[in-house]
């Protein structure tokens, strides 16, 4: 943003590529309205009917205290409203553009179950919070006394960046540790631009950076700096590192060029509009311009992944899809985008292997549902002799994301993981086995929303005030 503050972070020496200025001009498609008025907003959130029992906000993982603020808004008290939302949210800003609505607040609406159409609760919050910006009411992080005890982050992303700015408003001194070189973790290099606009992430970046929050940078713990070395440098450890391992496939020429993951695809899309060079992308390697591409997947990312190939230029886009459009685990309202912006989608269809050695299409069989499974969803079936050849020249897996195995990793063979390799913690506190360790996010819940770390960040933050406060009160007597 015009006259933000320049970061200035701890990073670990590295070869890297020469960087250009970034570029944080916002792209065209964008996803929310890149202006919002306030008669818009006004008249959106009076809409609301301050039911008894509201729906939209029990339906929120940070339970915002939704009605309050469209009313406030509706009122034209909006730097009320603001002080309202950011309250329970770290965020507002963030979660105003990203957050799946349609499926939480939005779709819980009364007016919407009634059949008038829903709030558009997503949107006001954007506007509120980026007005909030705007004029000043987002204030520095001060704390009014500062604390000796230290606290290390692992990971930037939206649980770490949460709890990071819960204890440093404590007076907590904190450090995270990433391995990217810039903070933000999936906000920053999983999430086009076009949903939300990067120079909105970096904005919390400064003003984390100047509440007092240090950054160790470009830093891969277990190679960089050893997990054991953090742990006996601070006072108590939050792993917040998300979860980054791809899941694959396994078929027939899934190794040829051309076959790439989507957080690869998505990340040089991303350090594109920051303006760094990236060799993938002028390559063409990780650049869908002109490429017949196919996405294989039904979550969020894959629909990230098809309307970033459509803004790059993609001569045509293709998602499959095992399952039909009622079972598809992402946002109906990013189909229907996709749709509208030219994406066809290949549902009840499951790749069976890939030709060439530089890709030339997929081997689709056609599927059908069957039974339905122990958790009541219908179950893909083959149906027999019906394959055929999808021509492509660019092929993205957005199949969804695993744990990577921390406790190898790093070193820590004791720390206790899941069955599904997530850290092993307590709901609600983010509390392992190991003493003065937490852990918060994806990297306990699985792949999960955005505004689900930021809740568990907020959480294990509480939760580790409450641990040195102990550790203090024992140290003093």
């Amino acid at each position: 943003m015009a006259g933000q503050k320049m970061l200035k972070f701890v990073t670990v020496e590295r070869d890297m590529p020469e960087k250009r200025v970034p570029d944080l001009r916002r792209q065209d498609f964008d996803e929310i309205y890149a202006e919002y008025a306030r008669d818009k907003a006004a008249e959106q959130a009076s809409r609301c009917s301050q039911c008894g029992v509201p729906y939209c906000q029990s339906h929120c993982p940070l339970h915002n205290n939704i009605p309050d603020w469209l009313r406030l808004t509706a009122e034209g008290r909006l730097e009320e409203a603001y002080e309202v939302s950011q309250a329970t949210n770290t965020f507002p800003e963030i979660c105003g553009r990203i957050c799946p609505q349609d499926r939480l607040c939005e779709g819980n609406c009364v007016i919407e179950q009634s059949g008038h159409g829903t709030v558009t609760i997503g949107a006001v919050e954007k506007y509120i919070t980026d007005t909030a910006f705007d004029r000043g009411w987002v204030k520095p992080i001060r704390p009014a006394v500062e604390r000796t005890e230290s606290v290390a982050i692992i990971g930037a992303g939206p649980g770490g960046l949460a709890a990071a700015d819960r204890l440093r408003r404590a007076g907590v001194q904190v450090t995270v540790y990433d391995r990217y070189d810039r903070g933000g973790g999936l906000l920053t290099y999983g999430i086009p631009g076009f949903k939300l606009e990067k120079d909105i992430v970096m904005q919390r970046m400064a003003q984390l950076e100047d509440g007092g929050v240090e950054f160790v940078l470009n830093c891969n713990v277990g190679e960089d700096l050893s997990f054991d070395a953090i742990r006996g440098k601070h006072d108590a450890v939050l792993i917040a590192t998300g979860v980054y391992k791809t899941r694959d496939l396994q078929a027939p020429g899934s190794g040829a060029e051309g076959i790439v993951r989507a957080i690869d695809y998505l990340t040089a899309s991303n350090r594109k509009s920051f303006g760094d060079i990236v060799e993938e992308f002028e390559s063409g390697e990780l650049n869908a311009a002109g490429k017949r591409v196919v996405v294989i997947g039904g979550g969020d990312t894959a629909m990230d992944c098809v309307r970033t190939a459509i803004r790059q230029g993609a001569e045509s886009v293709k998602c499959l899809y095992r399952r039909d459009k009622a079972n598809m685990p992402g946002s109906q309202r990013e189909v229907q985008n996709a749709e509208e912006e030219g994406v066809e989608f290949v549902w009840l269809a499951a790749p069976k292997g890939f030709t060439g050695d530089a890709v030339e299409g997929v081997m689709v069989q056609k599927m059908r549902l069957g039974a339905p499974d122990v958790s009541g969803r219908q179950m893909p079936e083959l149906i027999e002799g019906s394959d055929y050849v999808e021509g492509s020249d660019l092929v993205i897996k957005a199949l969804g994301f695993e744990p990577e195995d921390l406790p190898t990793l790093w070193g820590v063979p004791d720390l206790e993981v899941t069955r599904w390799g997530t850290i092993k913690a307590d709901f609600g506190t983010g509390k392992t086995n190991l003493d003065g360790v937490y852990a918060a996010g994806d990297i306990v819940r699985g792949a999960s929303l955005v505004v689900w770390a930021i809740r568990d960040g907020r959480e294990a933050a509480d939760a580790i005030l409450d641990y040195i406060s102990q550790a203090a009160s024992v140290a003093a007597e």
